[in-house]
């Protein structure tokens, strides 16, 4: 793709989060989801691949349909209230409207089919793109919006997530496939305490986005698509395939890792709200996503390819960890240590 055009296409991505991120009116903020979607789709498609062209497609239509529904929402909202302003979403109607609209765009439960296919026909760095960067506009808005959401709804919707997201996980084989199942995983955890403690909500998805760069960045350095190409990256790349293993680790939220603060800190939250249920059910379906981590690390590490492998052999060659992946390793794996700083932050 030409540089110029790429930059236009950041600089437009940028944009339309800083526009929804910051503005108080509903027109504004679904301007910005509107050049989001703009920016992103030809960064789907750059490949001209016929998958990537499907994957455009598919998210132009339900992106579209997400941003009508939340104009819809809004303008219900207003001619109920006379109130245009996102925090004084108050009728019930309009809140479910735009609870529906807000699972489209990020692909919670049962709004998420289309977030596997997409995902699976874009490029790497893209694909970080739509699990991070796109979704922090919608869950901006869920979090200003919060005080007016019906909680048993949301709390569905998370179980759901989390139950989904682990169980189509666990017979992929397409690395991209797997990370989008974690993806809607783990959306379940940022739902199921988004009415209780929205700043929990916020804290999840930024230790999120911090381990999944990581895992993607790592991928796109090994360039591994699947599994079968995981299974000979130890030769080829052994610290970064222990990078991997690490982090995935911390993404299943094992303790002695940064994934285990948000889990920690929103298990202990909702038994505050009488909500141990719910706490108990959520944990044990996220050991449906640690059963898929494993799969992953197994491959990446422990596995010893066989001789009669299908695909061309790479040549061996030691690459260099980029500095970003360094960072963002460290942060993914010991922020733990200071949970009683960040929890004060909260």
């Amino acid at each position: 793709m030409n540089p110029q055009a790429k930059l236009i296409f950041i600089t437009s991505l940028f944009l339309g989060t800083t526009i929804t991120i910051s503005s108080n009116h509903w027109v504004m903020a679904w301007t910005g989801l509107e050049i989001n979607t703009l920016a992103i789709l030809p960064l789907i498609s750059k490949s001209h691949h016929p998958r990537a062209i499907e994957a455009a497609t598919k998210y132009f239509l339900v992106q579209a349909a997400a941003s009508t529904l939340v104009l819809f929402s809004s303008m219900t909202n207003a001619w109920h209230t006379g109130q245009w302003d996102i925090t004084q979403l108050t009728h019930p109607t309009s809140s479910m409207i735009l609870t529906a609209a807000i699972s489209m765009k990020l692909g919670l439960v049962p709004f998420h089919f289309w977030f596997p296919e997409v995902l699976q026909g874009s490029p790497l760095t893209t694909g970080l793109l739509l699990s991070t960067a796109m979704k922090f506009p919608p869950i901006t808005l869920l979090y200003m919006t919060s005080h007016s959401l019906n909680p048993t709804l949301l709390t569905t919707l998370a179980i759901l997530s989390a139950a989904l997201g682990g169980w189509m996980g666990l017979n992929q084989t397409q690395t991209r496939k797997i990370m989008a199942f974690s993806s809607i995983s783990h959306l379940g955890w940022m739902t199921i305490i988004l009415v209780y403690c929205p700043k929990l909500t916020l804290l999840n998805f930024y230790l999120y986005t911090m381990m999944t760069a990581t895992v993607f960045l790592t991928l796109n350095t090994m360039k591994i698509l699947k599994l079968s190409t995981l299974m000979t990256a130890w030769t080829k790349a052994p610290s970064l395939s222990t990078i991997l293993l690490l982090t995935l680790l911390s993404l299943a939220g094992l303790p002695p890792l940064t994934g285990f603060l948000p889990k920690w800190l929103i298990i202990q939250e909702l038994t505050k709200q009488d909500m141990a249920l719910a706490a108990m059910i959520i944990s044990l379906l996220s050991l449906l996503g640690l059963f898929f981590y494993l799969r992953l690390a197994y491959c990446a590490t422990i596995t010893l390819p066989p001789h009669t492998t299908n695909h061309m052999k790479q040549w061996h060659v030691n690459k260099p960890i980029s500095a970003w992946i360094a960072i963002l390793t460290i942060l993914s794996l010991m922020l733990l240590p200071i949970s009683p700083m960040i929890a004060s932050i909260i």
